[in-house]
């Protein structure tokens, strides 16, 4: 059967990716921020996952606010990404794997949950920028991947709590799929910020750091927000949150927290990473 090896969390903006495309790692603004993964990269070189379902927002290249699902998976062989507006060189097409993502589809319908499920696919910062952060510097990617697109644009939004659940019944569909697979959860976006209107520029350290402990242990005490709140508190952004409690409700064993990292501010963001490890 399939098994969830464990969850990251990380920010996914996208002036991230032009950091990586000019090689600024080592530059005073972004070294703290890159010094953050390479716990992470020894994890993934030592774990060696197959597949990594990676839960993000789409910012406009796949869906619009004309036609904006809640919760949409991917179910191709391939996903293409292409740049929405930053300026990004497109990287390698990302490939998919249809039989665990036709599975997750079945099982998250019989859970009840309403899906559009798409059969093609353009993922965009929200989804690439993680993958390259991750497994940097690679020519080809070395795992397969589910992309579950979740609607963080266009109100209303769904509760923390629902995106809690959802983890939950993602965990359950994955650990019933019969290949033996290694899988890794990856929660994107965040953490607080606001890059329009009167509060332009908010950051939330404090609220930040108490989510980043909260989702470890207590992570239905996140749930209790709703979305007002999560706005008013991480700014209109930072409800990308919903996000990271999809991540953490499918790790479905003991989980331990491998490593952290939190850097402000990128981009006019709080930049966070965790490393989650999902033991049986």
């Amino acid at each position: 059967m399939a098994r969830i090896i464990g969850g990251i969390a990380t920010s996914h903006i996208p002036a991230i990716g032009g950091a990586i495309a000019g090689k600024r790692f080592d530059e005073p603004y972004w070294k703290p921020f890159f010094d953050g993964y390479p716990p992470v990269h020894a994890w993934l070189e030592r774990t060696r996952p197959d597949v990594a379902v990676v839960v993000y927002n789409d910012h406009g290249l796949n869906f619009f606010l004309d036609q904006m699902p809640t919760f949409a998976i991917g179910a191709a062989a391939e996903y293409q990404n292409a740049d929405e507006g930053w300026g990004l060189a497109p990287v390698a097409p990302f490939p998919g794997h249809p039989a665990l993502s036709w599975h997750l589809i079945e099982s998250l319908a019989a859970d009840e949950f309403d899906l559009t499920t798409c059969q093609e696919m353009l993922v965009d910062h929200g989804f690439a920028v993680p993958m390259q952060l991750l497994w940097p510097g690679r020519a080809t990617w070395p795992v397969r991947t589910v992309p579950v697109a979740v609607n963080t644009v266009q109100h209303p939004l769904p509760t923390p709590k629902r995106c809690y659940h959802l983890g939950l019944a993602l965990g359950k569909a994955i650990a019933s799929f019969p290949e033996d697979l290694k899988v890794v959860i990856v929660g994107t976006g965040g953490l607080s910020h606001q890059l329009d209107g009167e509060r332009a520029g908010f950051i939330n350290r404090e609220f930040d750091l108490l989510c980043m402990e909260k989702i470890v242990a207590e992570p239905a005490a996140l749930t209790r927000y709703s979305i007002p709140e999560l706005v008013e508190l991480a700014g209109s952004q930072g409800a990308e949150f919903i996000l990271w409690l999809i991540m953490r409700g499918a790790l479905t064993g003991r989980v331990t927290r491998l490593h952290a990292n939190y850097h402000i501010p990128i981009s006019n963001t709080g930049a966070g990473l965790l490393l989650l490890e999902n033991a049986a």
